[in-house]
């Protein structure tokens, strides 16, 4: 018997934010990872760390494909908030 759950997702390594850091320089990614610091000071826990690492690494990976859907002149116009679609808090 484990001392996790089965369902507890596994953390990013822990040069993870540095990397993402480093590759995007995005204002967004500092103002949240700044901001999930103090939520994690506070709280004693890494989880807000760990979720805005792994929200960045899925929008980066997804960088590519969106800005292709947007190079093809597609529709878009019926689509869906992505923090709506995938249960973000705002």
């Amino acid at each position: 018997m484990s001392a996790q759950p089965d369902h507890a997702p596994v953390p990013p390594a822990p040069t993870a934010a540095a990397q993402l850091l480093a590759e995007s320089r995005v204002p967004a990614f500092e103002q949240d990872w700044s901001r999930s610091l103090e939520d994690s000071r506070h709280s004693y826990s890494l989880s807000p760390l760990y979720d805005v690492v792994r929200t960045w690494q899925a929008r980066l990976e997804a960088a590519p494909y969106v800005a292709e859907f947007l190079a093809s002149g597609r529709d878009d116009s019926d689509g869906v908030d992505l923090a709506d679609a995938i249960g973000e808090q705002r």
